[in-house]
């Protein structure tokens, strides 16, 4: 029963880390919640017993075991190395160190088995949108080996943080009044009413941030790199749940009806007929459906597939990794 920290304890995903820890009766012989210095003093429930929210500082990973962690990266940087420097082991939700080399990437029902090596201390909770796409994808990869994968994605408001859905509603309250859109504080233009494919930093090769994390991410959470993977991202105006069109073409022949054998059998996978975000929210599992034919390739098939982006996509992704953590450790 390790002693448990969590970082970012104030912020939307940290929040419902809380929450699941308490919600999967995670075991703990003590817990500490940490945020930034402006929010030290507050309070947060926890099993019936209040805690005071601490200041993030190197001497509050004193006799701690377990970090579960949500920051911005850059915060990350600083701080993750210093917890596991203390004798923690460290899961990150923040992008900071993903590709790291010696920091496995881990999605529970994908590969927990890359809990068994953590060099730096250091485990990366991966991007919401390529958690459930690898969640979906790995039975079917075990069954007819992918070659290519083609995603665009639907990605809810909440991906931005509670900024964002301060956004979305601000908007979405002054349509209903009849008043002027007010300018967006965290998304990339006005959500309400439209759909962004720019609400991610471009890089230099034409792709956003968001679209190479999905298509290196893929790659190293299912162990092979010969998988071809490409994305389009785009922001809808929706608050909670990501859903992506992913086509896909195997090396083997595939029929819709093993694909929905494959994932009906699979952990953390719900078959369903066209899930849709409002299905999803406050659920744990990932929703595939609208399984078909591509006949556009030899062996190739297309999914609709949706999650909850900040529970699998983020909180209950991460305290999963703790219990793989502590039941490989046993």
């Amino acid at each position: 029963m390790p002693h448990v920290a969590v970082v970012g304890a104030t912020g939307l995903v940290g929040d419902l880390i809380r929450r699941v820890l308490e919600e999967r009766a995670f075991p703990a012989t003590s817990i500490k919640f940490l945020a930034s210095a402006r929010s030290a003093g507050k309070s947060v429930a926890f099993r019936g017993r209040n805690y005071a929210i601490e200041p993030l500082r190197p001497e509050a990973f004193a006799g701690v075991d377990l970090v579960l962690s949500s920051t911005p990266a850059s915060v990350s940087r600083e701080f993750s190395p210093i917890a596991a420097k203390a004798g923690a082991i460290v899961i990150d939700n923040s992008s900071a160190w993903r590709m790291d080399p010696d920091v496995p990437l881990v999605v529970p029902e994908v590969n927990a088995a890359a809990l068994d090596r953590i060099p730096k201390g250091i485990v990366a909770n991966p991007n919401c949108s390529t958690i459930q796409l690898v969640v979906a994808l790995k039975p079917l990869h075990d069954w007819a080996q992918i070659k290519r994968v083609v995603v665009a994605t639907y990605q809810a408001s909440s991906g931005k943080g509670g900024k964002g859905l301060v956004d979305l509603d601000a908007q979405t309250a002054a349509a209903g009044r009849g008043a002027p859109i007010p300018p967006p504080t965290a998304h990339a233009g006005q959500l309400f009413g439209n759909v962004l494919t720019l609400d991610w930093k471009l890089g230099d090769d034409g792709f956003t941030e968001e679209e190479t994390k999905m298509m290196r991410e893929t790659q190293k959470i299912m162990g092979d790199e010969s998988i071809r993977v490409v994305a389009t991202c785009a922001r809808v105006p929706v608050r909670t749940g990501h859903s992506e069109a992913v086509s896909v073409e195997f090396e083997k022949p595939i029929s819709p009806d093993e694909a929905r054998a494959a994932l009906r059998s699979a952990p953390g996978v719900i078959l369903a007929d066209a899930p849709m975000p409002l299905d999803v929210a406050g659920c744990d599992e990932v929703f595939v459906g609208r399984i078909r034919r591509d006949p556009t390739v030899v062996n190739g098939l297309c999914l609709w597939i949706v999650a909850d982006n900040l529970r699998k996509g983020a909180a209950t992704n991460a305290v999963q990794i703790a219990e793989a953590l502590l039941t490989r450790r046993a």
